[in-house]
Parts: structure tokens; C-alpha cells; sequence
């Protein structure tokens, strides 16, 4: 490849490689949350309990969490452009089909509730593979010391996401019924698929609009295609050799059961515990989500910029256990303080700081092996998973039977946990070798 030339500058394709990321994040979770709005609307028009939905809901969960590990390898393997093409037109199309589902030939075979059932873990095999190529896309589009904010800029998607799904779908339902909601959301992803597959490339040194100067930044200091074109086969006893991996984890399991405290039941904790009205409780339910858009990416500038003064062993620490410390500070006296508001802001914060982690969170994947980045996230997600299976029976249970100050204590606890985790991970060192 030929030299940079002194006096151009890098193109910015990979900052639209992100932007395209970050638009499916959006969707990724607009079709995971607009069920939770249209269901008030779906309960009683199809004959279903809140039991029944509660295992509706938890259909999508299983079958996202067995899938992050295969969606992952596959994109270790296929490349993220297709990989995610096929993915978001798979859980788009079982999107749009939630609408048609009680009233299809899967409802006459199992019924309303199974085929919503179906349905909803079909849309989550689907989406397993979306964080994992993402993490798999950057590793490939962004340079070492810009890993961090890369992947922390198309994860924000979520915040973004959770934030504008609630009122454009309520407004939809509305409007128009709640399967039309199900429907626009479908087809939004995927118009975005085809826009995903006709921009992007699986790594820069393909893409036409990528100039030397930009191959450079990102190759940084190795040659630009130091992966094979085929991986090896996954390394999967280097990965149970290392430590760094089970407490990366470990740290993320604890992640998980927190987010998904928020995911589930601040909207509930706010009008039931803080006495907010309906109306009030909705708008400010968008607090925690605001606070993970604007400090997601900020912890992944800081993970990047440290990286390049400290290394990777000293700075995903310092980010990964500082960020889940004050998450955890911020969760406790939020939920032993009495004034509602003030309450309302360090909760909110609290998930702001559990997301500034993320940075450092997905960058150590990529830094332990970058060859199998998507498959080694697929992994790290799993954990996220199972302590979000927990979390929403959990959550409500412990507020139950000790109150919710107990309940987000055990929240903050596990994020101390998670911290604390961090002082074993070492990702600049790389796997255990083989013996």
C-alpha cells in the first residue's frame, strides 16, 4: 500500500461506518421495547394475563441470550456487513410479524400466546447478533486507541433507543392501532439493513472511499490485514485459561443485572415508590436513558485517550471499576435519599456512570484477541444476560419482601462487585498460549 501523503488528510468513512451502527442500535432497541407500550393495548384486545406477557417478554431474553456466542462467530467467520444485513432484516421481518401473529396459521397451531412467543424469541436469536458485530465492526473500522469511543458511540444506540421508543410508539397505538406500530418499526429496519449493506465493507482496505491517509490511522502500528481472512479455529481453552476473560465476565454479568433494573422497573419505582403521576412518571423514565446516550460515549473518549498514555492493562481498569464504583455510589444514596427529584437525578446518573463503562467493557475483547472480537464479546454478552434474567423477577421480589431501598442496594452491591472485578483483567496481555 502506498505511503500516507504529509499533506492530506484521513477521509472519514469509519465515522460513517459508526453513524451506521449506531442507526441499527436505535432500531435494535425500538424493536425490543415498543412490545412493553403496545402491550396495554394488546392485553386486552387478545384475551392475555400479565403473566402470560411477562413470559412473552421473557421469550425475547432466551433467545438472545443463547445466540450472542453463534452470532458472534458467525461474524468472526462472514464478516459484520453480512452478518448484521441478514440479522436486522431477520428480527425486522419477526417484528412486523408480531403484528399478524395472533391472527396467523402459527396462532391455529399454538395459540395467541405461543405464537407471540415464537415470535418474540425468533425477533431475539435475531438480535444476539447485533452487539457482537458491532464490537467486531470496529475492531475492523477503528484504530487502538479509537476502539473505545467507537463502540461506545454505537452502543449509546440503546439510551437513544429506549429514550424515543416509548412516546412515538404510544403515539403510533394511538393513532393508528398497535399493530401498525409493529409494522413501521419493521419496516424502518429494514430500510436500514439495505442502507447497511450497500455502504458498508467488512474492513477498510475494501472500501472505495477509505484514502491511505485513513488505512493508516486505522492500522496503526501493524499491517492493516494482520487477521486471516478465514480464523482459526476459536481458541476456546485459551479462553477458559484466562483469567482476564472470567472476570471480564464476571464484572459483566454484574453489569447486566443492573441495567436491566432500569430496563424493567424504574418507570414502575418512580410512580409506585416516588409518587409520581402517571404522566410524569413516563417522561422522566427517560432520565436514566438520556444519562447512558451522553456518558457512554464519554467513557469511551476517556478509555481511548488513557489507553495511549498508560496501556490498555492500567486504563480499562481505571475506567471499567471507576465507572461501576460511582454507578453504585450513585444508585445507594439515590435510593436512601427522601427528596424525589434529587433521588430521581442520582438514579439517573447512576446508570449514566454504569454505562460509561462500556468503552472499556468491549475494547478489552478486543484487545485480548482481536481475531475472535466478535465471538469473545459474544461470550462477555452472555453474561450480561444471565444477570439480566435475573434482575426483573429478582428486583421486585427483594423490594417485596425488604422494601426498594434493599432492593437497589442489592443493585449497587453487585456494582461494587463488578468494580472490583476489574482488578484482575489484564486485556493488553492478551490469552493464556497453548500448550
Amino acid at each position: 500500500m502506498p505511503q500516507p501523503a504529509a499533506d492530506r488528510k484521513p477521509s472519514h468513512t469509519r465515522w460513517t461506518i459508526l453513524a451506521l451502527l449506531l442507526a441499527i442500535s436505535i432500531i435494535t432497541y425500538i424493536d425490543r421495547v415498543n412490545i412493553s407500550v403496545t402491550a396495554r393495548q394488546m392485553m386486552p384486545a387478545l384475551g392475555l394475563t400479565n403473566v402470560q406477557m411477562g413470559q412473552i417478554f421473557s421469550a425475547f431474553v432466551l433467545g438472545y441470550a443463547l445466540f450472542q456466542i453463534p452470532g458472534g462467530r458467525l461474524g468472526d467467520r462472514w464478516g459484520p456487513r453480512r452478518v448484521l444485513t441478514l440479522a436486522v432484516i431477520w428480527w425486522s421481518l419477526f417484528t412486523a410479524m408480531t403484528a399478524i401473529a395472533p391472527s396467523s396459521t402459527l396462532a391455529g397451531v399454538a395459540g395467541i400466546w405461543g405464537s407471540l412467543m415464537i415470535v418474540r424469541f425468533l425477533i431475539g436469536v435475531g438480535e444476539a447478533a447485533a452487539l457482537p458485530n458491532f464490537n467486531r465492526a470496529v475492531a475492523n473500522w477503528c484504530g487502538p486507541h479509537e476502539r473505545g469511543l467507537g463502540i461506545a458511540v454505537t452502543i449509546s444506540g440503546i439510551g437513544v433507543g429506549s429514550a424515543l421508543t416509548p412516546p412515538i410508539t404510544a403515539w403510533i397505538m394511538v393513532n393508528y392501532g398497535w399493530q401498525t406500530a409493529f409494522y413501521w418499526a419493521g419496516g424502518l429496519g429494514v430500510l436500514i439493513a439495505m442502507l447497511w449493506y450497500w455502504f458498508a465493507t467488512d474492513r477498510p482496505d475494501t472500501h472505495p472511499r477509505v484514502n491511505v491517509e485513513e488505512a493508516a490511522l486505522i492500522r496503526g502500528d501493524t499491517p492493516l490485514r494482520n487477521d486471516p481472512e478465514t480464523p482459526a479455529p476459536v481458541p476456546w481453552k485459551a479462553f477458559a485459561r484466562t483469567p482476564s476473560v472470567w472476570w471480564l465476565v464476571l464484572s459483566y454479568t454484574c453489569f447486566g443485572y443492573v441495567a436491566y433494573v432500569y430496563l424493567s422497573w424504574f418507570y414502575l419505582y418512580l410512580v409506585d415508590v416516588r409518587h409520581f403521576s402517571v404522566l410524569r412518571g413516563a417522561l422522566f423514565a427517560a432520565s436514566p436513558f438520556l444519562a447512558m446516550t451522553v456518558l457512554c460515549p464519554l467513557g469511551g473518549w476517556v478509555t481511548d485517550r488513557l489507553s495511549g498514555r498508560f496501556g490498555a492493562n492500567k486504563e480499562r481498569p481505571w475506567v471499567g471499576a471507576g465507572g461501576m464504583a460511582l454507578a453504585a455510589l450513585s444508585i445507594i444514596r439515590g435510593a436512601t435519599i427522601d427528596e424525589p427529584y434529587t433521588a430521581l437525578a442520582l438514579l439517573s446518573l447512576g446508570a449514566g456512570w454504569l454505562y460509561f463503562t462500556i468503552g472499556a467493557f468491549w475494547s478489552s475483547t478486543v484487545d485480548l484477541s482481536k481475531a475472535h472480537a466478535g465471538t469473545l464479546s459474544g461470550v462477555m454478552n452472555t453474561g450480561a444476560n444471565l444477570g439480566g434474567t435475573l434482575s426483573p423477577t429478582l428486583t421486585p421480589w427483594i423490594a417485596n419482601q425488604f422494601g426498594w431501598t434493599a432492593s437497589l442496594g442489592v443493585a449497587a452491591v453487585l456494582a461494587c462487585i463488578g468494580a472490583v472485578c476489574w482488578l484482575g483483567i489484564r486485556p493488553a496481555d492478551g490469552l493464556a498460549r497453548r500448550e
